[in-house]
């Protein structure tokens, strides 16, 4: 291209100062985000013991929160277009607290109902994904924005925090102060966020379009539907692990609350590890070979995994690898989104398919629940529905999605 640029173009985002404190700052605030959206599910065996839970009641309690987190990622999406992702960030962070204490009530005068009710509006600390995906992707250039949307991804492992240190805090200093410290962390994490984050030169300037307008723009573009079944697929499957695990590993390996939340630590810190690592990957050689190899790993992994393979060794290597199959395929999936959406329907297009990520993960915990053979201490229907599913992903992938898009036909 010559000198001359169009007037709406702005300084290439390489020589932006600013966007790798940005970057962290996003990323922080969707660790704490993550953190908060999924402080029930390390818990679940104290829930299921006290209040007597079936199975079924059980996984409606972890999975409430995926619910809101997930169909409330379309208006945030929508809403950080317009108003950006420092407000937004701030916003969720915040409105994230009372539902953290509804939940600290709950818990302590033993009202399923009113944990229930707090885990549906503990949801909007999930949002804190579709804030982020635009904000990040303003601050970089197309062929970074896999390395910088896996980067923001990596924010996941706040589900690796909660796992390992929510049964801990609450062994050390009770349940009540575990969650008002939980409380604490996020007003904290909003605080810094609102004083030291900015908006990137780079950001499109949007029209105030209504949200209705925003959300039929951004579901008129194939991108978007394509990239909604492949991440309820991946993410999806990463969010049920990651809150059905604790109840799998007491029920199939008979681990408890501690044990099960630390190996539920690790299966989310695997995927957080692999998440930006298929981010760089489908910058490098394309989206298409990362998520046809993740999706092929996982189909072949939640075999494995039926098979319940003995021993410490044989059964975490088993999960890990799930994880990482899971974080990569995120990863590149994510890729795909962040250079293929217009610039001022990011936000609205990472709303949509985080949404269905979200959404992905909040079916199978019901699945799992309800089709548990407790004679047989089985969950074969369930990770046999994974299997076909991620096949259905892989065969789609291979012959619906063109392998490198983003290079021969740029959005407009």
């Amino acid at each position: 291209m010559g000198p001359q640029t169009p007037a709406s173009a702005t300084p290439p985002a390489t020589h932006t100062p600013g966007k790798t404190r940005n970057l962290a700052l996003a990323t922080l605030a969707s660790v704490v985000g993550f953190l908060a959206w999924t402080v029930i599910a390390p818990l679940s065996g104290t829930y299921t013991a006290q209040l007597g839970l079936a199975p079924s009641a059980t996984a409606a309690l972890v999975a409430m929160p995926v619910l809101v987190g997930s169909v409330g990622r379309i208006v945030v999406g929508v809403l950080t277009d317009r108003h950006g992702g420092r407000v937004m960030f701030t916003a969720v962070l915040l409105a994230a607290v009372p539902p953290i204490l509804l939940v600290a009530l709950g818990g302590t005068i033993n009202s399923y109902l009113l944990l229930i009710a707090a885990g549906f509006l503990l949801g909007i600390a999930g949002t804190v994904f579709a804030v982020g995906i635009p904000f990040v992707s303003a601050w970089y250039e197309p062929e970074r924005r896999g390395f910088a949307t896996g980067v923001f991804g990596a924010g996941m492992g706040g589900t690796a925090l909660s796992a390992f240190f929510t049964p801990r805090l609450v062994d050390l200093i009770g349940y009540l102060a575990t969650h008002l410290l939980i409380a604490g962390l996020l007003v904290a994490t909003a605080i810094v966020v609102w004083l030291f984050m900015q908006e990137a030169p780079a950001r499109p300037s949007v029209p105030s379009t209504g949200v209705a307008a925003k959300l039929l723009g951004a579901a008129r573009l194939g991108v978007t539907w394509r990239m909604c079944f492949l991440y309820a697929v991946v993410f999806g499957g990463f969010v049920s692990f990651s809150t059905y695990l604790p109840t799998y590993l007491r029920d199939i390996y008979e681990f408890d609350l501690t044990a099960a939340g630390t190996r539920t630590a690790g299966f989310a810190l695997a995927a957080v590890l692999a998440r930006p690592v298929g981010g760089i990957l489908a910058d490098r050689i394309g989206a298409k070979p990362v998520v046809l190899t993740s999706l092929a790993a996982v189909a072949i992994l939640a075999w494995v995994v039926n098979l319940k393979p003995a021993g410490e060794v044989p059964a975490g290597l088993t999960f890990l690898a799930m994880a990482a199959a899971l974080g990569l395929g995120a990863g590149g999936v994510f890729a795909w989104v962040g250079v293929l959406s217009p610039p001022e329907k990011v936000g609205a297009v990472a709303g949509i398919v985080s949404a269905a990520g979200g959404l992905g993960g909040y079916f199978p915990p019901l699945i799992m629940g309800a089709t548990y053979d407790a004679e047989d201490n089985s969950y074969f229907i369930g990770l046999m529905l994974l299997t076909v599913t991620a096949l259905v992903a892989l065969l789609f992938t291979l012959f619906a999605v063109k392998g490198k898009p983003e290079n021969s036909q740029p959005p407009s």
